[in-house]
């Protein structure tokens, strides 16, 4: 069949679901197309929904049903499978411990006792707090190489949505069994949630992320992820052996940073940046992230692969529209820092933007500053003597 009368036949499809129409007519209406969907095919049909101007809520309320009638097409899919102990490769091993992890599980939600065994159930529970590092490797490393070869992978906020989605079903399902009372029923709502998230995020991302990915990423790109991926963790597999390069600063002997401030060398440099108590991103006038620093216990992760990546990108799409309006009011020279602070892992945050300007109050980007305060909230009185903690 023509590819582009497929993809023609699978926009008016998609259309025809987010309108409410007849489900039925429609799917015998584009049969034929349906029957043919690739992965690609499946990225570029919701990206161009949200170029016509759908909210991602929108396409997200609809996306499993217009995924199940594309299941058979994508079951059925030839596609190289990725190398042994590849970015890819380890990424599918996750997501096969994963579910290993859930049939250990499924026992005990059937036992009659469940009420008796929920110290048990809690404990597997928080255990799958663990593979947010699955998440965050995609977000930060996969990701951002995608969207750099299609602007249809853009549409990959898609996905980040659905990754806090598992997350808050993750949170909520620990929190109800950490209370005294048990509904069996609510039980049984909240526990099909999560297990539905999971697994649902498992089957988009071997039917369709993962094929589209492998056509486009080269071995050298899955090997640069490889190194980016170490310091993320790797849940419930052994870790691969990856060996780490470290940048050798030796060919940058010489280079001088001058000002009238002072000198200091590359190294010297790397070391003040890395030593600040503080995530420091850099994000150029054009909304490009150009550089970030990399301290001991960073807060946010990032990675090399989001360096010249659009901001919008850089985030979920519940928070882009603080972003835009940020950057819309820096650029209008309305404002010039936004301040907030959260509760992030059990530490309060302070998160702050600063525009930056030249010497003609010329706007020429944004600096992110992200420090934990939980100690410096606590502090009282003075200390005048040296006290080593």
């Amino acid at each position: 069949m023509n590819r582009n009368k497929i993809m023609e036949d699978l926009k008016n499809y998609v259309e025809g679901v987010l309108k409410k129409e007849d489900g039925r007519n429609l799917y015998f209406a584009y049969k034929d197309s349906l029957d043919n969907v690739t992965p690609q095919d499946a990225f570029e049909v919701f990206y161009s929904k949200l170029q016509e101007g759908y909210e991602p809520k929108e396409i997200l309320e609809i996306l499993d049903r217009v995924i199940n009638v594309f299941h058979h097409s994508l079951k059925d899919y030839k596609w190289e499978k990725p190398k042994e102990n590849s970015f890819l490769d380890i990424l599918m091993k996750e997501n096969k411990a994963l579910e290993k992890k859930l049939n250990e599980i499924r026992p005990i939600l059937f036992d009659k006792n469940i009420k008796e065994k929920k110290k048990e159930l809690l404990s597997k529970l928080k255990e799958l707090q663990k593979f947010d590092a699955h998440y965050l490797k995609k977000e930060n490393i996969l990701f951002p190489y995608l969207e750099k070869k299609n602007k249809n992978f853009e549409g990959l906020t898609l996905m980040w949505t659905l990754h806090d989605e598992a997350r808050k079903n993750i949170a909520k399902m620990i929190e109800y069994l950490e209370k005294d009372e048990f509904d069996r029923d609510e039980f049984n709502v909240q526990i099909g949630k999560l297990f539905f998230s999971l697994l649902g995020l498992v089957h988009k991302e071997e039917y369709i992320l993962f094929p589209a990915a492998m056509e486009v990423i080269s071995d050298d790109e899955w090997e640069d992820m490889n190194m980016q991926s170490l310091e993320y963790g790797f849940p419930f597999i052994d870790p691969p052996r990856i060996e780490k390069k470290e940048l050798d600063i030796r060919e940058f002997d010489g280079m001088k940073f001058k000002t009238d401030t002072g000198e200091l060398s590359f190294e010297q440099i790397l070391l003040i940046f890395n030593n600040l108590p503080v995530d420091l991103s850099f994000v150029d006038e054009n909304d490009k992230l150009r550089f970030f620093t990399k301290p001991k216990d960073r807060i946010f992760p990032r990675s090399p692969a989001a360096i010249g990546r659009d901001v919008r990108n850089c985030h979920p799409a519940k928070s882009i529209h603080v972003v835009e309006e940020i950057i819309g009011e820096f650029k209008a020279g309305r404002r010039d820092s936004a301040t907030f602070w959260i509760n992030f892992k059990g530490r309060l945050v302070l998160i702050q933007y600063f525009a930056l300007r030249n010497s003609k109050g010329e706007y020429k980007g944004v600096l992110e500053v992200s420090q934990d305060v939980t100690e410096i909230k606590k502090l009282e009185g003075e200390r005048r003597l040296l006290q080593w903690e």
